[in-house]
């Protein structure tokens, strides 16, 4: 398995460790459930702020639809009632020593992408692929993927699947994250593909799409074709603040149609909309442009200057072996992070789409979903570190 951490402190892919009961320094005191601490309160007592409430016997004896420790979750769905940070809607955090995940949830980030069908026909095996794999319970209090559809990039409904493809490898591209990753493309998402593939429909685009290059004056995007997208909603984990993923866009517009009406695009759209953000794409170089051919994050092919832009492509072309885009260009792996608001629900759309006719594709893998316990400042897609 080849992974590489794309946020600090993410959640765990290996299993949790219990918390060590009455450890010291843990901000809690064990007290007699018969006594009480606050003159009747039933036999708690908080140590210190943001510490949650401890009691001799945890999830008996109490009332079930009792919200003993104030973490949103009542006895109920909560496997521990003495810290806030324990419940059904959190996920397990890495190396602190403890766990963090409620017993009726899963207690390890399970990756189960190394089987998936490479023909994606499920659009929660295209969740799993990117390392998304626990479902939610659309009525119930935990995390993880509450419902997955393979749509346009509009929104409507997608029935040519061909732009469909859960990869183990893509040319000398391996997955970043498990044994599987998506790819989604306007034309054919598979290794080698031809370089055409008409899908021959055309369809709207995400609310603020096309948007024009600045680094491409008097320039007007043609229509929207051969679209396909992955749409998922996302309960976030009581304990999340963040999320990142990974992703690597290959276009076969370079070097001939930079800046013209053929202009592909990828977007990963995000309901709500992060503060700052005129549109709900969260995918974008520190031009604030969507990633295309236009886009200054394309450092995957043979440096040259085409259309009066100099392309220095630092990264050479050598990954471009065996994806049938060889001689074309990509950015290379980039990871794109935003925060997120802890145990609600989000819609993330991932969406790739030919413009001007369905000549020469363009194609995205996908890969290494996390949250973390950790906030991010800004949303932001940078190149993801190399190990």
């Amino acid at each position: 398995m080849n992974v590489r951490s794309a946020s600090p402190r993410p959640f765990s892919s290996r299993p949790s460790r219990s918390r060590q009961e009455g450890r010291a320094g843990s901000g809690f005191v064990e007290v007699d459930p018969t006594e009480t601490a606050d003159g009747g309160g039933g036999g708690f007592w908080r140590r210190g702020p943001g510490r949650g409430q401890r009691v001799r016997i945890n999830n008996t004896g109490g009332d079930p639809d009792k919200d003993y420790d104030g973490d949103g979750y009542a006895l109920k769905d909560d496997c521990n009632e003495r810290n806030t940070g324990i419940n059904k809607g959190a996920h397990d955090i890495s190396g602190n020593g403890s766990t963090r995940t409620a017993a009726a949830s899963p207690t390890t980030r399970e990756i189960e992408d190394d089987d998936l069908p490479q023909s994606g026909s499920d659009p929660f095996d295209g969740a799993k692929a990117i390392g998304l794999c626990k479902k939610a319970d659309p009525d119930g209090p935990g995390w993880g993927v509450v419902s997955a559809k393979w749509v346009r990039p509009d929104g409507t409904s997608l029935n040519n699947m061909v732009g469909v493809g859960i990869l183990k490898q893509f040319g000398v591209n391996a997955p970043q994250l498990g044994g599987s990753m998506l790819a989604i493309s306007s034309g054919a998402a598979r290794e080698k593909a031809p370089q055409t593939t008409d899908k021959g429909y055309s369809h709207g685009t995400p609310d603020g799409y096309p948007k024009e290059s600045p680094a491409c004056p008097g320039v007007t995007t043609g229509t929207a074709r051969d679209g396909v997208a992955l749409e998922l909603k996302i309960r976030v984990p009581s304990n999340a603040k963040s999320f990142s993923y990974q992703q690597n866009f290959f276009t076969q517009e370079y070097p001939v149609f930079i800046c013209s009406q053929y202009n592909d695009f990828f977007v990963t759209m995000l309901d709500p909309i992060p503060a700052g953000l005129e549109d709900g794409n969260i995918a974008f170089d520190q031009d604030t442009n969507p990633i295309s051919v236009n886009n200054s994050l394309l450092q995957v092919c043979t440096s040259g200057t085409h259309k009066g832009k100099f392309f220095p492509c630092p990264l050479g072309p050598e990954t471009l072996s065996g994806t049938g885009f060889e001689g074309s260009a990509a950015t290379g792996w980039l990871t794109t992070s935003a925060p997120v608001d802890a145990g609600t629900d989000i819609t993330i759309r991932f969406a790739i789409w030919d413009s001007g006719d369905g000549r020469l594709d363009s194609t995205t893998l996908i890969d290494d979903f996390r949250f973390s316990v950790d906030g991010a400042d800004s949303t932001q897609t940078k190149p993801s570190p190399v190990n």
